[in-house]
């Protein structure tokens, strides 16, 4: 991020658009989606690799940013990436929530924890672990399924988030046909999992 004044201060904007929350707890929910360019945590299964360096994307001031939602009968702002606690996030959710907005964060937690969040989603990655301060702040906890193995890495994290933090095991897309079904085994077996589909996939929008 560059800062001058707080309305100025620019973020490397991958895209930004008004579609539905595709995963998670908000799933279904109309939102204004900021992807921040811009990771380095580095998921070999990632689906937005573009987003990785941060100088591949234009620049957005707050104040630009803020105009795009306002464009839209959006409520909900998510800011997702790439890792978008690469970036200093307090002026830019202090300008939405001002506005009215309701502030959703999508992060691995690999980077200090800065904003203000109505819901923080935590997705942690083996690449990259989550820095431990982030863990009881999170309102939900996502993980991607890659394989067996995946099971027993999110218990882990499990154990770390508050009692409240919603739980949830998500297919990575590729092999969404291998492994849905043993989510939903584990999830028979471990009812406080629930499962996450991506679901903006399967309805083809953004």
């Amino acid at each position: 991020m560059q800062t001058t004044a707080t309305g100025s201060a620019a973020f490397p904007v991958m895209e930004h658009f008004y579609t539905l929350q595709g995963e998670g707890f908000h799933q279904g929910r109309a939102a204004y989606f900021i992807r921040l360019g811009g990771c380095d945590v580095g998921c070999v299964w990632c689906d937005v690799k573009e987003s990785w360096d941060a100088s591949d994307h234009p620049r957005m001031t707050i104040d630009e940013l803020v105009a795009a939602v306002e464009q839209t009968p959006a409520k909900l702002v998510v800011i997702t990436g790439g890792e978008p606690l690469m970036h200093n996030l307090d002026s830019l959710t202090t300008a939405l929530q001002q506005k009215g907005y309701e502030t959703n964060i999508e992060t691995s937690g690999a980077h200090p924890l800065s904003g203000s969040w109505n819901w923080i989603c935590l997705s942690p990655k083996k690449f990259k672990a989550p820095l431990p301060g982030i863990l009881p702040h999170a309102n939900e906890l996502k993980v991607v399924v890659y394989n067996r193995s995946d099971f027993d890495w999110a218990e882990q994290y499990a154990a770390l988030v508050s009692p409240s933090c919603k739980l949830y095991l998500q297919p990575e897309w590729d092999k969404a046909d291998q492994v849905t079904p043993l989510i939903i085994g584990y999830i028979k077996e471990h009812p406080e999992w629930e499962l996450s589909l991506q679901l903006h996939k399967y309805i083809n929008v953004p």
